[in-house]
């Protein structure tokens, strides 16, 4: 009972959590990211996974954060997206991971696309009295790249083995 409410409701949660941060202060805590890394440690072991099944996930979160923090040394990420891939990775393992960086650069080049049309319209005075749609209008400022990896995950997850075996 405590396994399937975990399964359900913390990464997720966790997730959401994510896309909400980086949409209204461009930041991911990471205590997010360290959130998602222990609570996959604790259902690893109430889920009674294989000390090989483990070290396979912790394998592809280590080798997302290799080169996620190649890209965030490069500038072409921020320092939070990179923890936050790398957490959700060791969440997926090896066995979703393409299909959730797939996903994750698909619902990104989306939302720049979306976010570069936003910037050239002109912002009502209304909005642009709010710091984060001012912040997301600036033509300098980047993109919050957690909402493409929080909706990914979100789409993957129910297809993981985290979700059998909880009744729906």
């Amino acid at each position: 009972m405590v396994a399937d409410t975990i399964r359900l409701l913390l990464f997720p949660a966790l997730m959401a959590f994510a896309a909400s941060s980086d949409l209204f202060t461009m930041t991911i805590s990471n205590r997010l990211s360290l959130a998602l890394v222990v609570g996959f440690g604790i259902l690893a072991v109430v889920t009674g996974m294989s000390l090989a099944e483990i070290g396979m996930h912790l394998a592809a979160g280590g080798l997302v954060l290799t080169i996620a923090f190649g890209f965030f040394a490069a500038g072409w990420i921020g320092g939070g997206d990179a923890k936050l891939v790398a957490a959700t990775a060791l969440w997926f393992g090896f066995g979703h991971l393409m299909d959730y960086l797939i996903y994750a650069s698909i619902f990104g080049g989306l939302l720049t696309i979306l976010l570069l049309l936003f910037r050239k319209l002109p912002l009502p005075e209304m909005l642009a009295r709010q710091p984060w749609i001012s912040r997301l209008h600036d033509a300098a400022g980047g993109v919050p790249y957690g909402i493409a990896l929080a909706a990914a995950a979100l789409v993957i997850y129910p297809k993981t083995g985290w979700m059998p075996g909880t009744g729906l």
